[in-house]
């Protein structure tokens, strides 16, 4: 079996094992991590088979594009299965320690492998349909994720979440549609044969922009990421790193995938409208998080902010930014999960989650304070970790002088790195309220963990913690995977010539 076909069988095996095992808590502990311990190992075959061999194909039922249902899988893809994978084995880790008992019987591990199955398919589907599909099945086992335990916080923002997710899902089918009826076809490498000789793609703007709503919703990019700070910190703390981490950047990447495959006829509007979205969302996210007090929604904001330079790398065009942009994904994910798992250890030491009743974690728990510190520094952009390398990637690219966009890309630097400012401080803000200042005298004093449970909590977050440690102090051997994906994007030709056997 080749290793594109095991990472997309993988999750829903273990899933359905998990739930074969429903009287059997052993057993679904048990599942749930050998599971994403096999997704890990077919990820990373997938990344070496790809990257050594070139761009792998999967036509299901060996009908050929654009007739029948492609599964593809180049760089970038590969990419971003390898990190979910890496994210995903942290989690279920975690949540040996972190997820109650009637959470995991009613299902958490299958719906938690249910919900990578979904992401992963995103990932690698080659048709634009396919990838709605995939959508719709992160979705539902996203929802249950964040349902499961009934508690009141968590329905009010699992509602929010589906409706502002659903609203997307109907702008998706809706451009899908329109699409269809335009080009004839679905297929991403036949739609980018087709768009490339259409006479009128006026039209294709349009729908473009119908795409950029659809999956801007799902990214979180300003106006539409209302919905993020509002949900993502009511479930348990598993689900929010694992969310956080994984299923904006499936929004990101999608806008990636379209607008540099799809519509690339116009970008002197479609990437200048980008480019303008992208600021917006650095400095509305930031300014959220700097005034928050609440861990988990300080750091739902910073995920909005971060989308910006992701955006930004996507809108500026160019090789450097396009590499930029997907060095910023694998580091963001692995930062912005592991930020999370920390603030669920703190939850767990101080009894809150309010920055303000925090307090003294430095003293009593001085692992934890470092293990905070590696990525918090990195998301914050500080040298040699890996932020301080993907903000740089992208802000030399928007000075650099060769977008599109002249000037303005220049502004959207200089916007970057008051941005970079601003997230330092944020960060520097948590780490003063939550670890130097002394506990307030009516806290209750830090509980301590017991040697297991401290081993399946901070485990998790060391090894992700190392991850980032190993990204900036080796980053020119990441980076160089990261600028040959920015190829294949920005020439297509490979990747067309993969999947429908012909030279464009």
């Amino acid at each position: 079996m080749d290793p594109l076909t095991l990472s997309l069988l993988v999750p829903p095996v273990s899933g359905v094992a998990c739930l074969l095992a429903w009287n059997s808590p052993a057993w679904r502990k048990f599942c749930g991590v050998a599971g994403m311990a096999a997704l890990l190992a077919s990820a990373l075959w997938l990344m070496a088979d790809v990257s050594a061999n070139g761009i792998r194909v999967l036509a299901v039922g060996n009908w050929p594009a654009p007739f029948g249902i492609v599964m593809v899988a180049d760089l970038t893809a590969a990419i971003m299965v390898l990190v979910t994978a890496i994210t995903g084995l942290a989690v279920a880790v975690y949540s040996l320690a972190e997820i109650d008992e009637g959470r995991e019987k009613h299902g958490y591990f299958a719906f938690l492998h249910f919900m990578l199955f979904g992401v992963c398919g995103a990932f690698l589907t080659g048709d634009i349909f396919n990838m709605f599909v995939w959508f719709e099945v992160m979705l539902i086992s996203s929802f249950v994720l964040m349902a499961l335990g009934g508690e009141r916080p968590q329905l009010e923002g699992a509602v929010k979440y589906v409706v502002l997710n659903l609203i997307s899902s109907a702008f998706f089918l809706a451009a899908c549609g329109i699409l269809y009826a335009k080009l004839g076809t679905l297929n991403l490498a036949d739609l980018a044969v087709r768009a490339r000789e259409l006479a009128d793609p006026a039209l294709l703007t349009v729908t473009a922009s119908l795409f950029l709503v659809a999956f801007g919703l799902k990214a979180g990019i300003f106006p539409l990421y209302f919905w993020l700070p509002a949900s993502y910190h009511t479930p348990p703390v598993a689900v929010s790193a694992v969310f956080a981490g994984l299923l904006t950047k499936v929004g990101v990447y999608a806008l990636i995938r379209v607008f540099t495959l799809v519509f690339d006829q116009d970008i002197g509007f479609t990437h200048s409208l980008l480019l303008v979205l992208a600021g917006l969302t650095m400095v509305t996210g930031v300014l959220g998080a700097v005034v928050q007090y609440d861990f988990r929604r300080l750091l739902s904001f910073h995920i909005i902010s971060q989308i910006g330079y992701m955006i930004l790398g996507l809108a500026l065009f160019t090789p450097l930014a396009l590499a930029g942009a997907v060095f910023y994904i694998f580091h963001h994910i692995i930062v912005k999960a592991n930020l999370f798992l920390i603030s669920g250890v703190a939850h767990k030491l101080g009894g809150t989650f309010d920055l303000k009743k925090l307090g003294g974690l430095y003293r009593s728990a001085p692992l934890v304070a470092i293990l905070f510190f590696i990525p918090a520094m990195s998301l914050g952009g500080i040298p040699p970790l890996s932020g301080f390398f993907a903000k740089f990637a992208v802000v030399k690219a928007s000075l650099a002088g060769d977008s599109v966009h002249g000037t303005a890309a220049a502004f959207l630097a200089a916007v970057a790195l008051a941005v970079g400012l601003l997230t330092l401080f944020s960060m520097t803000k948590i780490w003063a309220e939550a670890f130097w200042k002394k506990a307030p005298s009516d806290s209750p004093p830090p509980r301590r963990m017991a040697a297991r449970e401290a081993a399946l909590l901070l485990g998790p977050i060391a090894g992700l913690a190392a991850i980032t440690l190993a990204i900036g102090f080796a980053p020119e051997f990441f980076f160089s995977f990261a600028e040959r994906a920015a190829g294949q994007l920005l020439d297509p030709r490979e990747y067309i010539r993969a999947v429908t056997g012909e030279a464009p």
